[in-house]
């Protein structure tokens, strides 16, 4: 029988054994499973900047865990070995180990000695298998340590609420201010700010806008999106990042230097805290 996966904005009717959008979520007897839960593809202890937060326990360090599978399709993705994968291309392009979250909890205590103060969900998108980062997540709790959760804000409110509890801090992708860019990308501008105004009063909230030439680029753009971000709160850091050519977007040069820090400039009029990223 169909089955309705209730995880993102897709909302996708699954027929028996079929996959979602995500690649990470299929219909096995009626019921939604997480097809992705524990498989790890990408496990690096990372410098808690590379997330990137700014304002969350600089200079430490965090376990970082990636899986396959995202419910967006970004053609500019810098993970499209296993964003874009299904577990059976990800385990032949990069390979995938399973861990259960006990292990992983345990592994990011045994780091705690190299600077290591919990585990960053990171790499794809992990709320496709947010029942692994719920389980992984409470473990840490218990150790005393963080959680990280870096995501595209693309999930139903009911899924934030399962993990929120676990969740120190996050990096958010607010991809665009425009809903038709979104829907270039298959997502949806409203879902991610309702995520967005749910998370910041619950944990630490750092977001980051790509700008793509041609996309996102706008003065006026960066204008509605940064006041619109004061709204929730003036501090909120904002990470304001150069686009490079990658994946299915080589017909472009990389966003320019000068332009970028013109919307710098102009997030900064509405908010404290705002960082230019990829600048070399």
């Amino acid at each position: 029988m169909k089955a309705v996966c209730n995880v993102c904005m897709h909302h996708c009717r699954l027929e028996p054994g079929q996959e979602g959008i995500c690649l990470a979520r299929r219909n096995e007897g009626g019921t939604v499973i997480c097809g992705n839960y524990g498989m790890v593809t990408s496990l690096a202890l990372d410098p808690i900047e590379k997330k990137p937060l700014k304002m969350f326990r600089p200079g430490s360090r965090v376990l970082s865990v990636g899986s396959f599978g995202c419910n967006l399709k970004c053609p500019f993705c810098q993970n499209y070995e296993i964003s874009m994968a299904d577990g059976e291309s990800a385990e032949k392009t990069v390979g995938t180990a399973y861990m259960l979250p006990e292990k992983l909890a345990a592994m990011a205590l045994e780091y705690a000695a190299e600077g290591n103060i919990g585990v960053a969900f990171t790499y794809n998108e992990p709320l496709v298998g947010w029942e692994y980062v719920r389980d992984t997540a409470r473990l840490v709790k218990e150790y005393g340590m963080d959680n990280v959760l870096v995501t595209n804000g693309s999930a139903s409110p009911e899924i934030l609420e399962k993990v929120l509890p676990f969740i120190d801090a996050m990096n958010i992708d607010l991809k665009g201010f425009r809903k038709e860019y979104y829907r270039k990308l298959g997502g949806d501008l409203e879902t991610v700010k309702t995520f967005i105004a749910r998370a910041v009063p619950s944990c630490h909230v750092e977001l980051t806008t790509l700008i793509v030439p041609g996309e996102n680029d706008g003065i006026e753009e960066m204008e509605e999106e940064a006041e619109w971000i004061a709204s929730l709160g003036r501090e909120i850091p904002l990470h304001v990042t150069r686009f490079f050519p990658q994946y299915r977007m080589t017909d472009r040069g990389a966003t320019d230097t000068g332009h970028l820090y013109r919307l710098v400039e102009t997030a900064g009029k509405y908010l404290e805290n705002v960082f230019a990223g990829n600048v070399f």
